[in-house]
């Protein structure tokens, strides 16, 4: 039986559907993330959102979003998954599984079509279609939801029609490459027999010279022939696919996710690394904090020790500003530059160059007061 299968048991669809608020969404079947550049740039995107932290107040809840959610997936699983669903079909589900009025397990789900219905009951259901044919009825009430282009739908994200021209140049692009490569290791000519010979014996002699001399092995790229035929090669220049086409058409794929390919090469710098970080995961970790804070009852936030990613001299300069200030405790510091804490690291350490400011008046007036005092004989 299939996970699907023992997520979802059977359920009798809602009665009376209210068509007022029906929606539904069909994930693109041009295959967007079976194209190398689309795939590389949401795996760039979806790396570093799997690497924020889940935080509340519920310690079990806390211990799903920060260690496994399911015993299926890692929190770095599910991050990852919804990150991928999110920027591949505009819309990203999170089922909350509860036990007992306590939320027991996290699954993100992907399916290949969703329609939302509303009930008799009023409440709000998802009818999903999922790949392998399996159909789930849920509450929309347990169903974290993340959507994009969040425009035309009342309740689902526009899909990728946009993406569809772009993805399908890239394709003819990446073909042509391939055919152009492939037409550069062909010999390519005319085998001119000098004498009349048999049809048949003109076939078996132009297919052992084929096998002798077109293939990827005559790295040499000569044929040899003797008086029974000549090799006339043919004129023909193979296309070869300007790198600037492929370049404007992947550089045109990362601005529809709202990166850089630098981005995606992971050949950024700091500041670069922390405009996609505030433009695309920043975004995302407020939508999904609100999200499950909305359905899970209790305030959830997702964040990211976004000082890890910096240059060493960035956080030498930190700690050389913030430390003596008291703002950082040692270990604290230490984590910073990816050491181990010590047993006796929790402790505040701050220059005395520094006063208190609520003695700051105190030790003023103290100090007016002895300059005023009669100087003693």
């Amino acid at each position: 039986m299939s996970i699907i299968a023992k997520l979802f048991p059977k359920r009798q669809e809602p009665k009376g559907i209210s068509l007022e608020i029906q929606s539904g969404f069909t994930a693109f079947s041009g295959g967007a993330y079976q194209n190398a550049s689309y795939r590389a740039a949401v795996d760039a995107i979806s790396r570093h959102v799997a690497k924020l932290r889940g935080l509340t107040a519920q310690p079990g809840l806390e211990a799903l979003l920060q260690t496994a959610p399911n015993p299926y997936l890692t929190a770095y699983d599910l991050l990852y998954k919804t990150a991928t669903a999110y920027f591949t079909t505009n819309n990203a589900f999170v089922l909350i599984q509860r036990k007992a009025r306590r939320i027991d397990a996290l699954y993100p789900l992907t399916p290949s079509a969703v329609e939302c219905i509303g009930g008799t009951d009023g409440a709000l259901y998802c009818k999903m279609l999922f790949p392998d044919g399996k159909q789930a009825v849920l509450p929309y009430g347990d169903i974290v939801h993340l959507r994009r282009h969040f425009g035309n739908s009342e309740i689902l994200g526009n899909d990728n029609t946009p993406l569809h021209p772009l993805i399908d140049t890239a394709h003819v692009l990446t073909q042509a490459t391939g055919a152009a490569v492939k037409n550069a290791t062909n010999i390519r000519g005319v085998l001119k027999f000098t004498s009349l010979v048999n049809p048949a014996q003109v076939k078996i002699e132009k297919e052992q010279f084929v096998r002798d001399y077109f293939n990827l092995s005559n790295t040499g790229g000569v044929a040899a022939t003797d008086q029974r035929y000549d090799f006339v090669p043919t004129n023909t220049t193979p296309y070869s696919v300007p790198h600037e086409q492929m370049d404007a058409v992947n550089r045109q794929i990362c601005a529809y996710l709202g990166i850089s390919p630098k981005i995606v090469s992971g050949d950024y710098t700091e500041d670069e690394f922390s405009a996609f970080f505030e433009s695309v995961v920043e975004p995302l970790a407020l939508q999904m904090s609100l999200a499950f804070t909305n359905k899970c009852g209790v305030e959830v936030s997702f964040s990211s020790e976004r000082l890890e990613f910096s240059s060493a001299s960035t956080k030498i300069k930190l700690l050389h500003e913030a430390a003596p200030l008291g703002l950082m405790t040692l270990n604290e510091a230490r984590r910073l530059l990816a050491l181990p804490p010590v047993p006796d690291g929790d402790k505040r350490l701050q220059s005395l160059n520094y006063v208190n400011s609520a003695q700051a008046d105190k030790y003023q007036l103290e100090s007016e007061a002895q300059q005023n005092e009669p100087a003693q004989l």
